[in-house]
């Protein structure tokens, strides 16, 4: 039957999968998202889900989903809108909805709309899809769960967990609708349940359940698509999330500095999976302690790096207030230590499972006396991976913690990451106290770059005593000297300066453009989309699948990976644009800090802090007013 329809090749298209916090939805967007990347789609990933452990089933405030973007060419957001939506129940049609383009293919099951279940979603009549506003033509109505009943019934299988087979439905119908090989998924399947095979062969029987049931169905709604990949560069690619590429990247370091990984951390939301992922890596000789609280996990590391390990602590932003003393304990005693800061909403316990870009200030300030921190951000879901390997190599080769941020979007999100070649990245060298100083050394003398040398305890003749309270420069006793503490103080503040950074890059129309955006971290991809549709070199976000609209003004944009020390050519490229706007999720928190590092600098400015990743035609409109002033 597929071989007789019309089959249209896309340049990307966006599905969102939904449904009750237990219905899969994360699982089934991520086999979907594997399944793109392993023929060489581009992807971007935003899982969204709710806050509470469990909210009661078929509940509005309860309904979890997952977005997957796939593209021939290189894709940088989730997207807007979808041009598919799978909702597995009343109360993902509804709150969902608003996601989906006004073209969009729905899938939902209608064994799920019963009237308890449009009571419990607040529908006002039982003619769900006219209440909504949606052309029935789009929609794919099945009885998904009485199909997914029917496929399982010689299994032996109860009730309970046939059910939890459903999304493997909805995954088999999308795969179809997609022309994506199922081969993949039931490799998938098979690894992630190894142990229960009788488990993984059920699922298998249901996503080939679902793909059957699109390729023999005739529909209105119903039409296949083609994304082929434009270019297909060689190599072995993975989805990965962001969480699990900055604790590869962690591992990358330690493997190539030579040094034992050890993560002292406290379980955050969302921050706790790369304590998953690393405690999975002993082989390696990786150590994890999950400590008694933020203070321990930060406490420990600094015990770690004294004793030569390249040492991590992993939190959010609550924990960061909790971990700053420790924070300022490796400042003063000049140790590596990398501080992963995953970013979430607040203040306080706010939105633990919403994104956020609002901790940059407090990891450039928030601690007592003069204590300057290098400061990166993570550009991607797969940028963490180069962005943890970054961070160890500069915390170890200038003795000095260094904060990492990313956020929930970018923690939780994907993309296909090309798997790196270790050899061919750069070398890590701490500086080691030579040999040739045995007998003579301080533990405050400084290496060329101002490093303070590290002497490993172990080394005979290097015996050595680190603390909180000052010391002095040339003997490490301490004191209270006034002239010392002036000097100490502003060598740490020098060796921090003094770090090397590469230049701040500009993309787009770079030579010429009437606007710059400017932003730092995980909002890239949004802004560089916006970029390109205000170029007119991409589609605009919003548009039905297949439209393309020329809409060109002279844009470029800049986004800081850097934040201390700033890019060299920050103030020159800052400065070199008529106009300049600076987008955040926070509310104003990088273009205060830019305003206070660069004479007569007063950008315009975007800000949101909603949650949410930032939605590419809301930055489009924006930028376009600022443009027509």
């Amino acid at each position: 039957m597929a071989d007789s329809l019309n089959i249209q090749e896309l340049e990307q298209v966006v599905v969102r999968f939904s449904g009750d916090s237990g219905d899969g939805m994360q699982l089934a967007g991520n086999i979907f998202s594997t399944v793109s990347a392993t023929v060489g789609n581009s992807i971007s990933t935003f899982p969204d889900y709710p806050a509470d452990i469990r909210a009661p089933q078929g509940s509005l405030t309860g309904v979890s989903g997952f977005q997957v973007h796939i593209g021939a060419a290189q894709v940088y957001t989730p997207g807007d809108q979808c041009d598919v939506l799978v909702a597995m129940n009343a109360a993902a049609f509804k709150t969902q909805l608003r996601y989906a383009k006004p073209n969009a293919t729905i899938i939902i099951d209608t064994d799920s709309f019963t009237k308890k279940d449009l009571d419990k979603a607040e529908f006002k009549t039982d003619d769900y899809i006219a209440e909504m506003g949606v052309d029935p033509d789009r929609v794919i109505a099945c009885p998904l769960t009485t199909m997914v009943k029917d496929a399982l019934a010689d299994t032996g299988m109860d009730a309970k967990s046939v059910l939890k087979c459903r999304n493997m439905f909805a995954l088999g119908l999308v795969c179809w609708l997609f022309s994506r090989d199922l081969n993949v998924a039931f490799n998938f399947l098979r690894e992630k349940f190894a142990k229960k095979p009788a488990i993984a062969e059920a699922n298998i029987k249901v996503i080939q359940a679902g793909y059957d049931y699109g390729h023999n169905t005739h529909s209105s709604a119903m039409n296949v698509y083609r994304i082929e990949s434009k270019e297909k560069k060689p190599g072995r690619y993975m989805d990965i999330t962001g969480n699990k590429a900055t604790a590869y990247g962690f591992i990358a370091a330690a493997e190539k500095a030579g040094l034992q990984l050890y993560l002292g951390s406290y379980p955050i939301t969302p921050a706790t999976d790369v304590l998953h992922e690393l405690s999975k890596h002993k082989s390696l000789g990786v150590k994890t302690v999950q400590c008694e609280d933020e203070i321990a996990g930060c406490s420990s590391a600094v015990g770690a790096s004294f004793a030569g390990a390249l040492a991590v602590t992993s939190t959010s932003g609550p924990g960061i207030c909790l971990k700053s003393e420790a924070m300022n304990l490796a400042v003063i005693m000049e140790l590596p230590l990398v501080v992963l800061d995953v970013q979430r909403g607040g203040p306080a316990t706010g939105l633990p499972t919403k994104s956020e870009q609002t901790d940059l200030l407090q990891v450039l300030f928030g601690r007592n006396g003069e204590s300057p921190m290098p400061v990166m951000a993570a550009l991607s879901p797969t940028d963490c991976f180069a962005a943890a390997y970054d961070a160890s190599k500069m915390a170890l080769e200038h003795m000095t913690p260094v904060v990492l941020l990313t956020d929930a979007f970018i923690a939780n999100g994907s993309g296909a990451f090309k798997l790196p070649d270790l050899e061919k990245m750069p070398a890590i060298k701490p500086p080691y106290v030579p040999e040739e100083l045995r007998g003579s050394w301080t533990p405050y003398m400084r290496a060329e770059n101002g490093a303070r040398y590290w002497a490993v305890p172990g080394r005979e003749g290097f015996e050595h005593i680190l603390g909180g309270l000052e010391k002095d420069n040339k003997t490490g006793a301490i004191s209270t000297n006034p002239e010392n503490h002036d000097l100490m103080t502003r060598l740490r503040a020098e060796k921090v300066a003094k770090i090397q950074v590469p230049d701040l890059e500009v993309e787009g129309d770079t030579a010429d453009a009437d606007l710059l955006i400017v932003g730092f971290g995980s909002t890239y991809g949004h802004l560089h989309a916006a970029m390109d549709e205000l170029r007119g070199v991409a589609a605009p976000h919003s548009a039905p699948r297949g439209a393309t609209d020329v809409n060109p003004y002279k844009v470029a944009l800049a986004q800081f990976r850097y934040l201390n020390p700033l890019p060299a050519n920050t103030a020159e490229v800052l400065k070199r644009y008529p106009k300049v706007v600076v987008a955040e999720q926070n509310m104003g928190q990088l273009a205060s800090y830019l305003r206070m590092k660069i004479d007569n600098f007063v950008p315009k400015q975007f800000n949101q802090v909603k949650g949410q990743p930032f939605v590419v035609s809301e930055l489009v409109e924006a930028f376009k007013q600022i443009l027509d002033e």
